[in-house]
């Protein structure tokens, strides 16, 4: 299993922004609001675009739940290390209170200089790391893991120096 970089911390703690052409709201206490071309939602080093997006409100009118939509829709965002994630597929479905998203329809994820992984569905908890794939039909899950790159070999000393 591709153990992918956690997302970075302090994200979540950061305004959300999403902007779009066009949006539809409903003004109350677990509504939903569509947004419609061009969508992007920021927050902290997430970007998530899209064609399409749901956002979910709870009780409080907070969002629970974003799903977005696209040819592709895209994710990426640095972890903590400044590392790179980037994910694309028919469809991304962000539970916020969970920490979970699901990519489905022909999703990757790629992590610089870690690897990457393609299949039907990726689901991806980012509080904990942990990632599953699976395809449908005839189809497979694939994989690519990149080597750590090795520290360079001190070089020779010069002969008669100690």
């Amino acid at each position: 299993m591709l153990q992918p970089a956690m997302a970075r911390r302090d994200d979540r703690e950061k305004v959300a922004n999403i902007s779009a052409k066009s949006f539809d709201a409903t003004q109350q206490a677990n509504g939903l609001i569509h947004y419609k071309g061009n969508v992007l939602l920021t927050q902290g080093t997430m970007k998530v675009t899209g064609a399409l997006a749901t956002a979910y409100l709870d009780d409080n009118n907070s969002i629970t739940r974003v799903v977005v939509t696209g040819t592709p829709a895209r994710i990426e965002q640095l972890d903590d290390n400044g590392n790179l994630m980037q994910g694309e597929a028919a469809t991304l479905d962000y539970d916020n209170i969970k920490q979970i998203a699901v990519l489905s329809g022909n999703a990757s994820v790629t992590q610089k200089g870690r690897g990457s992984a393609q299949g039907d569905t990726l689901t991806y908890n980012t509080q904990t790391s942990q990632m599953s794939g699976e395809s449908h039909g005839d189809g497979l899950v694939h994989m690519t893991f990149r080597p750590k790159a090795k520290p360079a070999a001190p070089a020779p000393k010069p002969q008669g120096q100690p």
